[in-house]
């Protein structure tokens, strides 16, 4: 079965937050301990400007949600709506980089091709806008894949928090 995909709206959140929970509960325990994991909620998670600006892509097999993700023309880089940091205001293509978002496979269909497809939907769309390039922040679970798909490591921005725990997140980039 082929995969097929639909810009989302916030009448999708719930499918989505679904989508997140099913995948970082059984996928981020194979790449970082369980205190990791508690703490990465504070780094991923639903952001909804991607939902208003039309950025975010469903990918479905048949009638189930498979994965999600997409890109953004924002200069933040990573994080759902309660994230630290957050800088929405819009980059300049000329000059900036777009940000591939918050990308999440069902646990029951990785390894099919899904996030490859996700990135390619964002980076067709960011080059259609006029970008150059495009970064994300890697988490521990995507950086091979990303690798594989053209994206070159630039820095480390995993910081420890008060308690000494930190989760990795790697800024990568790519040219268009």
């Amino acid at each position: 079965m082929t995969f097929v995909h639909k810009i989302a709206t916030r009448k999708d959140t719930m499918a989505i937050k679904a989508l997140m929970a099913a995948s970082m509960a059984k996928l981020l325990p194979d790449v970082l301990n369980p205190s990791q994991v508690e703490r990465s909620t504070e780094s991923m998670g639903l952001d909804t400007q991607l939902l208003d600006d039309g950025t975010y892509f469903l990918i479905y097999e048949g009638e189930t949600l498979v994965g999600c993700g997409g890109w953004s023309r924002r200069r933040t880089l990573y994080g759902g709506n309660h994230t630290a940091g957050r800088d929405d205001d819009l980059a300049d293509p000329k000059s900036e980089s777009a940000k591939i978002r918050a990308m999440y496979t069902h646990p029951n269909h990785t390894r099919r091709g899904i996030g490859k497809l996700i990135l390619s939907l964002g980076e067709d769309a960011a080059r259609h806008e006029g970008f150059k390039a495009i970064e994300l922040g890697a988490t521990a679970s995507g950086i091979l894949l990303y690798e594989k798909c053209g994206y070159k490591v630039i820095e480390d921005l995993t910081k420890p928090d008060q308690d000494g725990i930190s989760v990795p997140i790697i800024l990568m980039t790519k040219r268009l």
